[in-house]
């Protein structure tokens, strides 16, 4: 069983789905989908759509260089059916899949990380700029009409009598 890769969004395309397009000088294209088959007619740039992997990878969103992409490259080389070849590889896949996911996850809490200092001192600017919109708490207890009105609600003895039965 032979797993394509879609040329515009770079998604597995799996036998039997999918749209095949093949150009006048024989060069072929494979689409997961109709919406990249749409673009592609409409000779959008996959490094500009923004849900494409492409896009990602070029604004540091994905990584870039493993060692662990290069088992995912496509060989055309048939080989001979050997059982403790397939059982070994069997395993490094396993190990392999393991060790991809470790290193997304690290990629991404690095991407993380400028993040949330970017929202602090995002936050941090905002405040500055709109401090006399804030309140302190001593000066809220001085002024009563600062803050809002509390309410109290009176509860009949046969209504607390009947909450308390039906719990």
């Amino acid at each position: 069983m032979r797993l394509e890769k879609c040329w515009f969004c770079s998604s597995t395309v799996y036998p039997g789905h999918g749209i095949q397009f093949v150009r006048n000088d024989a060069k072929i294209f494979r689409f997961c989908r109709s919406k990249c088959h749409k673009n592609f007619k409409m000779k959008r740039n996959p490094r500009k759509v923004k849900w494409t992997k492409a896009y990602r990878r070029l604004h540091g969103k994905d990584m870039t260089q493993d060692s662990t992409f290069e088992f995912e490259r496509k060989r055309n080389r048939p080989e001979r059916y050997d059982r403790n070849l397939a059982e070994n590889t069997l395993k490094a896949i396993k190990k392999i899949v393991k060790v991809r996911s470790e290193r997304e996850a690290r990629h991404h809490t690095r991407r993380m990380k400028g993040k949330r200092a970017k929202e602090q001192k995002q936050a941090q600017k905002e405040l500055e700029q709109s401090i006399h919109m804030v309140k302190a708490p001593s000066s809220l207890r001085k002024d009563a009409s600062l803050t809002l009105p509390k309410i109290k609600v009176k509860v009949s003895q046969q209504q607390s009598e009947e909450n308390r039965m039906e719990e």
